[in-house]
Formats: C-alpha cells, structure tokens, sequence
C-alpha cells in the first residue's frame, strides 16, 4: 500500500469538499450574516453534522475495520458486516424516532440560550426537524465507507461530501429571497443529500459487500465485541467535535456567537482534515494489519513518519492563520450582511482556535495507534477528561471572556490530550520516537519561520487590496497563501524536512 498515494487521494477529495464547503458558507455569510436565522439554522446544521464527524472521519472505521480485517474468508467477513449495518439501521432509526418526537426538550438541551430570543428557539425546532434525518443517511454512508476503506477505496469515500456541498451551494443559488426560505431550503437539501450519498457509496461498495437486510440479528461475540468498541472509539476520535458542540451549547447564551463559531470552524477544518483526518484515515488499515502480524518495528516506523507528516503539514497552517486571520474571515465571509464587527468576532476565534490546530490531527493519528492493537478504553477515558476540562474552563470564564474562552478552552484541552498521549504510549511501549523525527520536526519549524516571515511582508505589502469589499481581496489573499506556500514547500525541499519515499510502503 502507497500511503502518500492514498493520503493524495483523501486529501484532494476533501480539499475540493471544503472549498465547495467555502463557497457554500460565503453564500450563507451573504445572504443571513450572523443573524438569529442564521443562528437557528446552525444549530440545526450541527447536530447531525456532529455525529456525521463522529462517524465519518474516522471513527466508525476504527472499530469497524481492525474487527473486519479479523474476519478469515469473504463469506464470513460479509457475515459479520451485515450484522453490523442491520443492529446500526435498527439503533439510529430509534435515536431519530425520539428525537423528532422530543425535539423542543432536546433543543432546551444543546441551544438553551435561544429560549430567550422570541420566535429564534421555535424556527431551531422545525429545521431540526427536517435536519435530522441526515443522521440516519450519514451513519449508513460512514458504514459503507469503512468498507470501502478497508478495501484502499480512499478516493470514493473522500469525495461522497462533495454531493452535499454541491446540493448546498445550488440550493442556495436559487432560494435566498428571504431569510426563511433559505433556512428551510437549506435544512431539506441536508438530508436529501445524505440519501444521495447513500446511493453513491452503494454503487461502488457492492463489489465487496452483498447486502442482507433482516430482523432476525444473531449478536455473536465478534459483533458484540464491535459495538462494545464503537462508543468509545467515536467519542474517542470524535473529542474536537464533541467539544465544539459543547462549546455551542454554551455560546448560545450570547446573541451571534454560534455563527461566530461556525464559521471559525469551518476555516480550521480544512487543514485539519488534510492532516489528521486524512493521515489517521489512511494508516489504519495498514497499522491494523502490521500490527496483527507482530512486526512492530515497521509499526513505530509508520507511526513515527504519520506523526512527522502531520507536523509538516499543520505547522505552516497554523503559523498562516494566527497572522492572517482577519483577512481570511474578510476574504472569504466579508460581504453583504457579515458586518465588520462579524469579521472582527470570527477572526478572533479563528486564531484561538488555530492555536490548536496542531493538537487536534495528533489527537486523530494518536488515537488510531490504539485503536490499531483494538485499545479503545484509554482513548474513550482520556476524551471524557478531556471534555470535561473544555467544559469546566467554558463554563468558569465565560461571563468574563464570552465566547472568545471557549475556541481557547478548545485548544488547551487539546494539547492536554496530546502530552496525555505520548505519556502512555511510551509507558506501554506503543511508540517510541527516532532520530529522524526531531531531525525533520526542527527543519519542518525552521521553513515554517521563513514561510511566516514572507507571509507577513505579502500581507502588509498588498493591505489596500486587503481591506476592499470586492471580490478581488479574495483573489488577492489565495494568491498570497498560495505564494506563501511554495516557499514553504521550496525551504522545506532545500532542507530535507520530508522524504517522499518514506511513505511508498
């Protein structure tokens, strides 16, 4: 298996994703800024789209696939996948079933804030409704994904959320009159894209899968062993998300924070799942097999390359977003009805977040070295830790901060994770660190130095074309991060901080 080619693969699929991502939330920008439809509509949007990251990115694949890979004969292995799919359909039609039912209690639960603000917890309510769904569409798309993956069909699974970008931003296109239209219109083409992804998945799973719908499930103790890993490993992998959920829980006492929020996210994400996600996705399924087969020394290696790779990835990232933060929220979301002060609130917590950026694709890479050796306790153990710190530091400084302390909050409990890590995965003997890591880790900080250094002499050299309210600010930002980028890629080539052949396993 090439890992870097099918890391290449994933990241390119998610890379088109989230700029179709972008656009679609530059139009939800435009047309409801940071306004309480705007807030309701998010609100609606996270919840589904929180278990959809709890399943899809990871976590569902690192209790599915290790399980999966056990199975001997092609008969057994659809047996047992089966199993799994007519036990998930069963649970998630029950969870959306109470959930449509209960949804104003569950709302009062996860939005308490918007009771205070007439008409905005009712209008959360009905787009829940339609929203949730998605939920049901997004669990089966993640179970075929895994499948999919298990098999290196990195491409397919990758590009399956183009579809619900693609149906957002059209939707968009031609339903924005009101604020009210767009909401609904927006809520209905979620879930109707999640059926579509189902579709999409099926056509190109069926070659490795044959599907047996039925009542009569027989929980034999390979699948009981499954789902007795599957909640603590979507908690475990899921953590950031988890958090960020929370964190919108509690900024909903503050009128704009959640899209504050949402948007400050949405920027982060996109190389965050083009480092972590897309590396931890990828080396599973090879960690899994190696580590079956008892060669640990090719298992320190690919961890300790997955590790370095994240790095040099999420290094120069960070460093780009902490110094060009207000111009990015600008650039991208800075038109119509996203106000100056909407700017200036996003940006702030883009960088709070930033700060994490690097913490949260180790968490992704750390977790699959357990998940790897079917360890899914001590990643559950150390999530719940986790977010109880997010939530303890959100809740105390709240009143004091606003929602600025919960993307620090976020980030801090992030890194706490990661020291957390690296402690026990060296007292068990999981991993140690090679020379060559710290070697390419300092080349790695020192082109990410030049590459900040360049940055900051763009940014002020072009700031009149930085401050306009066209779209050329936009063009003229992409080409500055774009330049900014080859000479981090050109520094770090003239120094030797990556090797290519590493990852041509």
């Amino acid at each position: 298996m090439n890992i870097l080619k099918n890391i290449s693969y994933f990241g390119f699929s998610t890379f088109l994703s989230r700029i179709l991502g972008y656009l679609r939330d530059t139009l939800i920008a435009v047309f409801l800024g940071t306004s309480a439809a705007a807030d309701a509509m998010f609100v609606a949007f996270r919840i589904p789209n929180t278990f959809r990251s709890l399943f899809a990115e990871g976590s569902f694949n690192s209790a599915f696939i290790p399980a999966y890979a056990k199975q001997k004969g092609v008969k057994k292995r659809n047996y047992f996948a089966n199993q799994v799919l007519n036990l998930l359909i069963f649970f998630i039609l029950f969870v959306v079933f109470v959930i449509e039912i209960f949804t104003p209690q569950f709302l009062s639960i996860v939005s308490p804030g918007f009771q205070d603000i007439s008409g905005k917890f009712d209008l959360a309510v009905s787009l829940s409704r339609i929203t949730f769904p998605f939920l049901f569409f997004i669990s089966i798309a993640s179970f075929l994904s895994a499948i999919l993956n298990s098999k290196d069909k990195f491409l397919v699974t990758a590009a399956a959320p183009i579809i619900l970008n693609i149906l957002l931003v059209v939707t968009l296109f031609f339903f924005h009159d009101n604020e009210m239209q767009t909401v609904y219109a927006s809520s209905y083409a979620l879930t109707i894209a999640g059926i579509i992804q189902v579709l999409f998945l099926f056509f190109f799973a069926r070659k490795f899968f044959k599907l047996n719908l039925s009542f009569a499930v027989k929980i034999n103790n390979q699948v009981k062993s499954f789902f007795n890993q599957l909640l603590p490993s979507v908690f475990a992998s899921g953590v950031n998300q988890i958090n960020i959920l929370t964190g919108t829980i509690i900024a909903s006492f503050q009128s704009g924070a959640v899209s504050y929020l949402y948007y400050a996210d949405r920027i982060y994400q996109l190389p965050l799942a083009l480092t972590g996600i897309a590396i931890a996705t990828v080396i599973l399924p090879r960690l899994s097999k190696e580590v079956f087969n008892l060669k640990f020394n090719k298992v320190n290696f690919i961890q300790n390359r997955s590790l370095e790779l994240c790095l040099f990835l999420s290094l120069p990232a960070t460093i780009g977003i902490i110094i060009a933060s207000n111009q990015v929220i600008s650039a991208l979301y800075g038109y119509g009805s996203f106000t100056g002060d909407s700017v200036a609130n996003t940006s702030s917590a883009l960088l709070l977040f930033s700060l994490g950026l690097p913490a949260f694709g180790l968490i992704k890479i750390y977790s699959s070295f357990y998940f790897a050796r079917s360890n899914t306790k001590f990643p559950f153990y150390l999530s719940l830790v986790s977010v109880f710190l997010n939530i303890s530091i959100s809740l105390i400084f709240f009143k004091k901060y606003g929602f600025l302390i919960i993307p620090l909050a976020t980030s801090f409990s992030a890194w706490f994770t990661v020291l957390i890590y690296q402690i026990n995965l060296i007292k068990l003997g999981y991993h140690s660190f090679d020379k060559l890591f710290f070697i390419r880790l300092i080349k790695s900080l020192l082109s990410t130095i030049v590459m900040g250094l360049i940055l900051c002499v763009l940014l002020k050299y072009f700031a009149y074309y930085l401050e306009l309210k066209s779209l050329l600010k936009a063009v003229v930002l992409i080409s500055i991060v774009l330049f900014s980028a080859l000479m981090y890629f050109l520094s770090a080539y003239f120094l030797k901080a990556f090797s290519i052949k590493d990852l041509k396993i």
